[in-house]
């Protein structure tokens, strides 16, 4: 007969502080009682606390800031936890397997064409400054010998236009997928834009996205990213056919070989 595992305190911990939450009706946002206050009022050490409060943070219920407390979440903060916590199993799978660029990329050009032209109708000011800005830094992470930094730029200039959107659940849909679109950049990145020839349309066609949720033209703005998503993927296929045309080449005998 198998014995049932113990519960250990953090756990344990972490359903006192799920409970505390509701029977108080703390509002995303609200400060939960200082930690030395906690630990004394559920009766456990601070270092179980600690444990839980960390437990819940992870599943998106609390918001821990160094020095400033632990906060209920934001709904959104939730929202962003549930899409990326069942992706989060898969990333070795996603970052081992270089056909799995191609599944980032569809749904990639299914998300960013509504973002784009979304983008375009609803764009702030400021939002509009924010787009100019990470596309001048993406432009300029170019060249420095840095992948992961150049990728992380091209992300960050993607997410912008999410962003703009001002679609709270195709922004959070695009957040927790920012692992995968970093992954999938970098891959890209690794194959497309070492090579001048690939770098100069890459960068155009960015900066027609740009142009286009600027000019608030959504037509235009869709088209932009669409047609960014598809040269990206149609050169990334043909690179791969390439390469593997080599491999084949590579195996069989020379003419000079001896019969």
């Amino acid at each position: 007969m198998h014995q049932q595992t113990p519960q250990r305190v953090s756990d344990r911990v972490a359903t006192q502080l799920r409970a505390l939450v509701e029977e108080q009706q703390l509002q995303p946002g609200e400060r939960l009682p200082a930690e030395r206050t906690l630990a004394v009022q559920l009766g456990v050490s601070r270092t179980a606390l600690r444990e839980a409060i960390a437990q819940l943070s992870s599943q998106g219920l609390l918001v821990a800031r160094v020095g400033g407390g632990t906060f209920v979440a934001e709904p959104a903060a939730r929202a962003r936890q549930a899409i990326e916590e069942p992706l989060a199993p898969y990333l070795p799978l996603f970052q081992g397997d270089p056909e799995y660029r191609f599944d980032v990329l569809e749904i990639r050009h299914a998300l960013e064409g509504a973002a784009a032209w979304h983008a375009a109708l609803r764009a702030t000011a400021e939002d509009r400054a924010r787009i100019a800005r990470a596309f001048a830094t993406m432009m300029d992470a170019h060249g420095k010998d840095d992948p992961a930094g150049e990728a992380s730029a091209d992300a960050d200039f993607h997410l912008s236009i999410a962003e703009a959107s001002h679609n709270l659940v195709l922004l959070q849909v695009m957040r927790g997928l920012f692992d995968l679109l970093q992954t999938n950049i970098s891959q890209s990145r690794e194959r497309l834009y070492t090579s001048p020839r690939t770098f100069s349309p890459l960068s155009e066609q960015h900066r027609e996205m740009m142009d286009a949720v600027l000019a608030g033209d959504p037509q235009r703005a869709r088209a932009a990213a669409l047609s960014h998503l598809e040269f990206v993927h149609t050169t990334l296929r043909t690179l791969d056919e390439n390469e593997a045309r080599r491999a084949r080449a590579s195996r069989l005998p020379s003419a000079t070989a001896d019969p």
